[in-house]
C-alpha cells in the first residue's frame, strides 16, 4: 500500500530541503519513545523537525493501518456514507485522508491536536486533499474530548498509548457520545496495544455499541496470552521513507490491532482470519475468529470447492465465509 498520490505529493513538498541525516535522527528518537511508550508530559511530536520526521517515517505505516481498518467498516455497512469526521489526536490528518479514500463523499472534518508542530504540518497536507471543509483545534485529548462535537465517523488513531488508563476510559466515553455512527480505534499491534483495544471493547459493549470489525461477535475475545489479536499491512517505502528509516527493503509490515464500533446492526459476520495462511499443496490452515466466539484452526482442503478457493484467496485479517 502507498499514500494516496496527491497526500504523496504534499508529503514530498513538506520535506523539501530537510537534511536526510537529522531526519534519520529525529526518527530514531521518536521510535524509542513510541516503542517505550514514554509518558513524561511532554508531546511525543513537540517541534517542527520531529513532526517532519513522523510524516517521513511513521505516516505511510499508521495511514496503511488506519485504511485498513475504515475499509473493514466500510465492507460491513455498505450504507454507511458519512460526511462529517471527528478525529481525535489527528497528528498530520492521517485519519482524515484514509476516510476519504474509504468514503469519498465526505464533507467535513474537525481534527483535534495538541501539538502545534504537527498540527502545522498536517494544515498544509490537508489543503491537498477534497475533504470541503476542516477544522484544526487545538486540544489535548488527555483532558477529554468535547462530546458535543457529534459526527458520523469518529477516529482514535495510535492514542491511547499515550495516556493513562483513567485518561483512556473517559476519552472512549467521550468519543462514544460523539459518535453518530462509527468509532474507529486503531492502537500498536503489540500485546499492549491489543489489551488496550479489549479495554475499549468492553466499555464500548457495555455502552450499547454493536462491534462490527474485526470481531464477528461481541462476546469475550477467545485469544489468550502469550498470544494475541493483531494484524498486519504492508507499506511501500519511498526514497525519503528509506532514508528516516535507514533501511534498504523497499516496504515494511505494519502491524497494529483496531476496533469498529457502531450504533447500527450490521449483517452477521463470517470468521475472521487472524493469522497468515498456512499454505501446502491441495489445502490451506487458517487461524480464525468464528461467530460463536471461539477461536480455531481450520484446514481446507482441495476437495471442498468453493471454500478451498476462497481460502486460497485469503489474506490475514480477511473475513472467511466457509
Amino acid at each position: 500500500m502507498e499514500l494516496p498520490p496527491a497526500l504523496r505529493l504534499a508529503v514530498d513538498q513538506a520535506l523539501e530541503g530537510v537534511s536526510a541525516t537529522q531526519l534519520a535522527a529525529a526518527a530514531k528518537a521518536l521510535s524509542q519513545r513510541y516503542r517505550n511508550e514514554v509518558r513524561d508530559g511532554r508531546l511525543h511530536l513537540s517541534d517542527a523537525l520531529t513532526a517532519q520526521a513522523y510524516i517521513a517515517a511513521r505516516m505511510p505505516a499508521t495511514y496503511a493501518a488506519i485504511h485498513t481498518a475504515v475499509t473493514a467498516a466500510a465492507e460491513r455497512l455498505p450504507a454507511f456514507a458519512p460526511t462529517t469526521l471527528l478525529d481525535a489526536g489527528a497528528g498530520p490528518g492521517t485519519a482524515l485522508w484514509a476516510a476519504q479514500a474509504a468514503w469519498p463523499h465526505l464533507r467535513s472534518a474537525t481534527l483535534l491536536e495538541a501539538s502545534p508542530a504537527i498540527r502545522s504540518i498536517g494544515q498544509k497536507l490537508a489543503a491537498a486533499s477534497t475533504v470541503e471543509h476542516i477544522a484544526w483545534r487545538e486540544t489535548d485529548v488527555r483532558h477529554g474530548v468535547d462530546s458535543a462535537i457529534a459526527s458520523d465517523l469518529v477516529t482514535l488513531a495510535y492514542v491511547l498509548d499515550e495516556l493513562e488508563p483513567a485518561e483512556r476510559t473517559r476519552l472512549v466515553s467521550d468519543l462514544w457520545t460523539a459518535t453518530a455512527g462509527v468509532l474507529i480505534i486503531v492502537e500498536p499491534g503489540t500485546t499492549s496495544g491489543w489489551r488496550r483495544i479489549l479495554d475499549a471493547r468492553a466499555q464500548l459493549i457495555g455502552a450499547g455499541a454493536h462491534i462490527i470489525a474485526p470481531c464477528p461477535h461481541a462476546m469475550s475475545c477467545p485469544i489468550t496470552e502469550p498470544d494475541w489479536c493483531h494484524f498486519s499491512a504492508r507499506v511501500a517505502r519511498s526514497r525519503i521513507h528509506r532514508l528516516a528509516k535507514g533501511g534498504d527493503v523497499p516496504w515494511e509490515d505494519e502491524k497494529f490491532a483496531y476496533l469498529a464500533a457502531s450504533r447500527m446492526l450490521a449483517a452477521a459476520l463470517s470468521a475472521r482470519v487472524l493469522a497468515p495462511p498456512e499454505t501446502a499443496t491441495g489445502r490451506v490452515r487458517l487461524k480464525l475468529c468464528q461467530p460463536d466466539g471461539q477461536a480455531a484452526h481450520r484446514l481446507v482442503t482441495r476437495r471442498e470447492g468453493e471454500a478451498f478457493k476462497q481460502a486460497r484467496r485469503a489474506d490475514w485479517g480477511d473475513v472467511f465465509e466457509n
